[in-house]
């Protein structure tokens, strides 16, 4: 097979991955508010894309392949933790849900680097902490 051949096939592998369908919704929201206007802005920008039913679909997230990706990370997200439901939890759980949230942002795994090149505005940085362990009930250093 010739370079040309080839790069004629992944045209055409390309153009035809475009049309295997990807779900991408938003359900509706029930909970809207888990804290105060600065917890709900960083938490919009850190975690709602992948974290609730307000997910922002990137362009990048209607282009196959990445369009596969970016839907199995929005439904792996939401199963693990969707603020937009977060009211269904009683307080109890909630306050255990927080103390994870804190410690998967502690230890940087939250939110993915992947995700942060991508939205800049998502990066949790040190003054953010400050804030996110207020808002878990995490004792203050």
């Amino acid at each position: 097979m010739t370079l040309k051949q080839l790069m004629l096939l992944a045209l055409v592998v390309g153009a035809g991955i475009q049309f295997v369908p990807v779900e991408r919704t938003n359900p509706p929201v029930e909970t809207t508010r888990v804290g105060s206007d600065r917890v709900m802005n960083l938490l919009r920008d850190a975690c709602f894309d992948c974290h609730s039913n307000e997910t922002v679909w990137p362009w990048y997230g209607k282009v196959a392949p990445f369009s596969w990706l970016v839907a199995r990370d929005v439904n792996n997200g939401r199963a693990a933790l969707n603020f937009s439901t977060f009211g269904r939890y009683p307080l109890r759980e909630q306050e255990e849900i927080k103390a994870e949230i804190w410690k998967q942002v502690k230890f940087s795994h939250m939110p993915p680097p992947m995700y942060t090149l991508g939205h800049p505005e998502g990066r949790v940085t040190t003054d953010h902490h400050r804030l996110l362990k207020e808002w878990c009930g995490i004792p203050l250093d």
